[in-house]
């Protein structure tokens, strides 16, 4: 998953609690990409003001293939949106320049008009390779968002972004239409969708309603299907404006919008750090080897080491490595799937602890308390449990909820368990 953050600074830069804001791929990546942020690519992104405006707004409308729709469309210094309604007739609407916003685009295509390059999420995955086998169902040209330059810094979303040529083209099989006010309207193919979280991003948040959002930046209840021709009824009392924990789903994957106001209420990475540092400090032991556990460095994040603690995904119970409980299954080669708890006998998955390092992600700053099932990775109590109730979108037509920070879908009663470790014996 991504966090993106819009910044109120004027000199460009990011807000030092931001990091930089977005993810690449759904949040997957639990801080980082696999080979390092580069450029476009990156696993969070900041949005700051532009030097200089680039927004665009609706102007004039042109309808069948007139001279000047021709024109609009050939002119690649003139922002348009074609609507083709059949090979004898399509509406072209010209967009001219609007000082008062800055656009950013979003989507899988590498061409400069795309600010941040997203890319496909496969649960668990470590690299890009292993996103390059599947299809993917993310636009080149997914979304755009339209940021105020002055207060209140209002963020709003669209679907669909301008190409090379400064067109967005909405083809015969896109479902579209024209508006009560004689303007035109449209959804793209696998369409983008909305999640506002009711009581903001806090430690209070309730999961919110998926909608989707038009070309022209109206709100709609889904789709019966993700790519149906018949969109859904018009939503007239919300709008698309992003607040503080907004999802973008874009079909492969989800982005979380993170505002600067509302990351400064999130903990930081030194925060994060620290509660690391103060588990360790309490020196906590595995109750079968006795040896003294502690979490690895968020650098070292992907290979467990001999310190690593371990959980029981059934009952909580904390342990370093072991091989207790190991049935034949796994001592040939299954390992992984269920072990016996030598504390309560409780049976179920045993796997390493990761702590969740991207911090977008927190609801509060409490200590990091409860690991997701079945992945293993570790945050704060209530950031766990409001990620288990957020339905995210799978594929084209189903959602389940799923760890942020590796995308896996949960599993269990909860979808978490609260971590049970065991003190030092001295």
């Amino acid at each position: 998953m991504c966090v993106c953050v819009y910044s109120h600074n004027h000199k460009g830069s990011a807000p030092n609690n931001a990091s930089s804001i977005f993810h690449n791929g759904f949040f997957q990546y639990n801080g980082s990409l696999p080979n390092g942020d580069r450029g476009r690519r990156k696993s969070r992104f900041a949005l700051c003001k532009r030097p200089k405006a680039n927004g665009v707004k609706p102007s004039t409308v042109h309808v069948a293939c007139s001279p000047q729709a021709a024109k609009a469309i050939s002119n690649k210094d003139q922002h348009s949106i074609s609507y083709t309604l059949s090979r004898a007739q399509t509406v072209v609407v010209e967009y001219t320049h609007d000082s008062n916003t800055d656009m950013f685009q979003i989507g899988r295509s590498t061409e400069s008009p795309i600010d941040f390059v997203v890319t496909d999420t496969v649960a668990g995955s470590q690299s890009n390779a292993d996103t390059q086998s599947v299809q993917s169902t993310i636009s080149r040209f997914a979304c755009r968002i339209l940021c105020q330059r002055t207060p209140p810094y209002t963020a709003r979303i669209y679907a669909a972004g301008f190409d090379s040529s400064k067109n967005i083209f909405l083809g015969e099989k896109a479902a579209k239409w024209k508006t009560s006010d004689s303007q035109m309207d449209g959804l793209t193919t696998n369409g983008v969708l909305v999640m506002h979280p009711r009581n903001g991003f806090t430690q209070d948040s309730k999961p919110g309603v998926w909608r989707e959002i038009s070309v022209c930046g109206n709100v709609f209840t889904l789709r019966e299907t993700r790519s149906a021709q018949q969109r859904g009824k018009m939503v007239e009392t919300e709008t698309q404006e992003l607040v503080d924990g907004s999802l973008i789903d874009l079909c492969g994957a989800t982005l979380l919008w993170r505002t600067a106001e509302g990351l400064s209420r999130t903990p930081t990475l030194k925060h994060l750090e620290a509660l690391r540092q103060e588990i360790n400090a309490a020196r906590p032991q595995c109750p079968v080897g006795f040896n003294t556990l502690a979490f690895p460095s968020m650098r070292r994040k992907d290979t467990p080491d001999e310190k690593q603690p371990w959980v029981y995904l059934q009952c909580g119970h904390v342990h370093g490595y072991h091989n207790w409980g190991n049935h034949r299954e796994e001592r040939e080669g299954r390992e992984g799937r269920h072990r016996e708890c030598p504390m309560c006998r409780a049976k179920g998955p045993y796997v390493p602890l990761w702590l969740g390092c991207e911090a977008g992600f927190y609801v509060d700053a409490a200590p990091p308390t409860h690991a997701f099932n079945p992945c293993g990775h570790v945050c704060s109590e209530k950031t766990a449990a409001f990620w288990s109730q957020i339905p995210l979108p799978h594929g084209t037509h189903t959602f389940h909820a799923a760890c942020p920070f590796c995308a896996q879908q949960l599993t269990g009663e909860q979808g978490y368990v609260r971590l049970i470790f065991q003190g030092p014996l001295d």
